[in-house]
């Protein structure tokens, strides 16, 4: 099957299981359950363009092992994070302003645009499983992947330190600046873009250079939308101490932090 043909197939896998994750947060009342399936929904794309396409099972198995590593990784850990703290304030939020028609609301603006969002910065795990040359890996396969693991490095070191340094209450109200966090405030989110662009590297390597858009959208996300401007709106109004860790920390590429003045 060519690739435009199953990128079409995957949004509609998508769809369907996206639907199906929001019947279960009508059975549990609580959007947040999409959070750890979003992973997940990237292993269910790149199964899906394994089977559906005719590229080269080298690449695309190493594509599928990267994504299968990543989505789980993170569906557990937004599993463990979540756990027990009941609906996130962003979908009260919403329940609340809507509370007869968020059935409904909710399918739409969270779980299809979701499916849809997915769809799209997966457009690499098409380019590189779909890709028929070069036969063999070639030096580019070797960046994406070098570029691959820093990013995972940072993302699994970031979300590792943060959550063992909120587990103590001595640190309530303070803020973390050791560790990967002492050179970026947010080296999750600055590792979860980097392995994107590690992907869309071996799919150039698969001559998929179209696909530049997927990791442009995840980093546009986390830097603009869900992740940096959004999170720090927050930090700086209940965290004192977050406006000096501004002045002299980088807010997404690791960078040596700034002397004091």
């Amino acid at each position: 099957m060519s690739i435009p043909a199953a990128m079409g197939v995957t949004l509609a896998v998508l769809l369907v299981y996206m639907t199906l994750v929001w019947v279960l947060s009508l059975v549990r009342h609580d959007a947040s359950v999409v959070d750890p399936f979003w992973g997940l929904g990237f292993i269910v794309a790149t199964v899906a363009y394994l089977l559906l396409t005719d590229g080269r099972l080298g690449r695309a198995l190493l594509v599928l092992g990267l994504t299968c590593a990543w989505g789980l990784r993170l569906a557990i850990h937004l599993f463990i994070r979540n756990r027990g703290k009941g609906e996130d304030p962003r979908y009260r939020a919403m329940r609340a302003k809507r509370p007869d028609s968020f059935w409904w609301y909710s399918y739409a603006q969270v779980f299809v645009l979701q499916a849809i969002l997915l769809w799209l910065v997966a457009v690499p795990l098409a380019a590189a499983e779909g890709g028929a040359e070069p036969a063999g890996f070639v030096a580019l396969d070797y960046v994406g992947l070098g570029v691959w693991l820093v990013g995972f490095f940072f993302e699994v070191t970031g979300d590792a330190q943060l959550m063992l340094f909120k587990r103590r209450p001595e640190n309530k109200g303070k803020v973390l600046a050791s560790g990967v966090w002492k050179y970026s405030r947010h080296p999750n989110y600055f590792g979860e873009a980097l392995l994107w662009w590690g992907i869309w590297l071996i799919a150039a390597a698969a001559r998929g250079y179209w696909s530049v858009y997927g990791p442009a959208l995840i980093t546009f996300m986390l830097l603009r939308v869900s992740g940096v401007t959004l999170l720090e709106k927050g930090l700086k109004e209940s965290k004192p101490g977050y406006a000096d860790y501004v002045a002299r920390t980088s807010a997404f590429v690791p960078w040596p932090r700034k002397k004091p003045r």
